[in-house]
């Protein structure tokens, strides 16, 4: 028995290949394991890359083959709403520390911040201005450096480490040309008007629709809130390069607890440069003056009352004495009618129309508008030098007449895809009490 237990084991072919079988088949076992766990790997890191960054790469929209990424678009729709409620928040104190009636303000700030594709729209809206706004930046060799964009932030602290800027000298008063003898005639009993009027007259108890500026958008139009980064919470200025590196640090952190990032923080600062450097190219050539009317006004409701008083002008009627008793524009009535000096654009069609047109000290015939039927007389026309309000708010309008015709010609993609990706509103209460 110790003999055959001895005895050498004897392998067989038939052996051999059966442990073959089953090495190939643990071979095989083991491969598919790791090519199932690299398939697991790969898919929850690529669900990871997809949702964390190829996803952020899709465009919201194309301007002129200028891709605007969601993740672009959800920094931004944050920054808004940051910036949305920093409004709200002022607008309260002055309501309740100073009276000051913001309701309206208020509710159009409210009416963002609950409706999220409004706001969404109102930030795609943005973006393609801005990006229309490189493009042509970028035609005319227009740059914004890093050193500017520093400057702009350091300015917005009120950090200046060159010391305050200079006041601008302002310049004196335009005075208004003297009256000739004919104008003496027509309106003898009033100095020469100094003061244009604005596109918001001084309060009276009656509004002065007729004299107010023709809006260049429709009524229904909501505004769109302007955003200047700026502390989350109010402090102290900050004058020394300390404290002004640890508030912009403040801010910087705040702002990434609502997913924004520094990045888009000074792009802000750079578009706002950009658009400023463009509006004075693009406004060069804006001129210095322009034709300017003074003219007073009866303004009344029905064509019969003005038919009558028109013809109790013709008859030598004081021209003055019938706008206060009858003008239903009682912030110019009060003044004899006197609207002053004003160039076009600032009121309605109608009115302007018959203001540039008609011979001066005439009657005209009554003028009919949105705001009822206007007894216009021109006193003066000429050619008169642009103050400094005027002169900016005609760049203005200069640029924003650039921006429209780019719009239209632009080739512009919208992607409603956008509209599932507006992030959710930051918990600003949360932020506060960190």
């Amino acid at each position: 028995m110790s003999n055959q237990e001895n005895k050498p084991r004897v392998i067989t072919r038939k052996h051999v290949a059966r442990l073959e079988r089953e090495r190939r088949q643990v071979t095989i076992v083991r491969t598919v394991a790791i090519i199932m766990i690299g398939v697991v790997i790969a898919l929850i890191g690529y669900g990871y890359l997809d949702a964390n960054y190829l996803q952020l790469q899709k465009p919201v929209a194309e301007v002129n083959g200028e891709k605007l990424t969601i993740k672009d678009f959800q920094e931004r729709v944050q920054l808004q709403r940051v910036n949305l409620v920093n409004m709200y928040q002022q607008y309260q104190f002055y309501q309740q520390n100073f009276g000051m009636d913001t309701t309206q303000q208020i509710q159009e700030i409210e009416f963002y911040l609950n409706s999220p594709e409004s706001l969404g729209q109102l930030v795609i809206d943005q973006m393609v201005s801005e990006a229309l706004i490189r493009q042509e930046a970028e035609k005319r060799g227009i740059t914004v450096s890093e050193e500017e964009v520093e400057q702009a932030v350091q300015e917005a602290y009120n950090f200046f480490p060159n010391g305050t800027p200079t006041p601008t000298v302002t310049p004196p008063p335009f005075e208004y040309p003297t009256l000739t003898s004919e104008q003496l005639t027509i309106y003898p009993s009033t100095a020469t008007p100094t003061i244009a009027p604005t596109s918001t007259p001084a309060p009276t108890s009656t509004p002065d629709p007729s004299a107010t500026a023709t809006p260049t958008e429709p009524a229904s139009t909501r505004p769109t809130p302007t955003f200047v980064p700026e502390d989350v919470v109010p402090t102290a200025t900050p004058f020394t390069v300390d404290g002004y590196q640890a508030e912009y640090k403040t801010t910087v952190d705040q702002f990434k607890t609502f997913g924004v990032s520094e990045a888009v923080l000074r792009d802000v600062y750079r578009n706002t440069i950009l658009r400023d450097k463009l509006t004075e190219a693009i406004a060069a050539d804006q001129p210095p003056s322009e034709e300017q009317v003074w003219a007073r006004h009866i303004l009344v409701d029905s064509a019969a009352q003005a038919v009558a008083i028109s013809q109790l002008l013709r008859n030598g009627s004081d021209f003055a004495e019938l706008a206060r008793k009858y003008s239903s524009d009682t912030g110019s009535g009060s003044q004899g009618g006197d609207l002053g000096w004003f160039g076009r654009g600032a009121m309605v069609a109608e009115f302007e129309n018959a203001a540039f047109s008609q011979p001066i000290g005439e009657i005209g015939e009554p003028v009919q508008s949105q705001f009822g039927y206007h007894i216009i007389q021109v006193l003066a026309r000429q050619e008169l030098p642009l103050s400094a309000s005027q002169v900016e708010q005609a760049r203005g309008t200069t640029f924003s007449e650039w921006l429209v015709a780019a719009k239209e010609s632009a080739e512009i993609t919208n992607y409603d895809t956008w509209v599932n990706q507006i992030p959710p509103m930051p918990d600003f209460q949360a932020a506060a009490a960190q």
